[in-house]
């Protein structure tokens, strides 16, 4: 028979972030400086999206 204890130590501990606000704070950047240089709307849409969602972390 298992102890809460028991069950515990075997449940993965929580993950560490890969990416801290800094990160976000300088993709953000590139990506501002990205989206000024092109011209091709497709792209400018999708590098807006990924801005603001990159946004929402931060």
């Amino acid at each position: 028979m298992e102890t809460a204890t028991q069950t515990e130590m075997r449940q993965p501990g929580r993950a560490r972030a890969l990416l801290s606000n800094q990160d976000f704070t300088l993709l953000r950047a590139a990506l501002a400086s990205h989206a000024r240089a092109t011209e091709e709307p497709d792209e400018l849409a999708r590098i807006s999206a990924l801005y603001h969602r990159l946004g929402s972390f931060a």
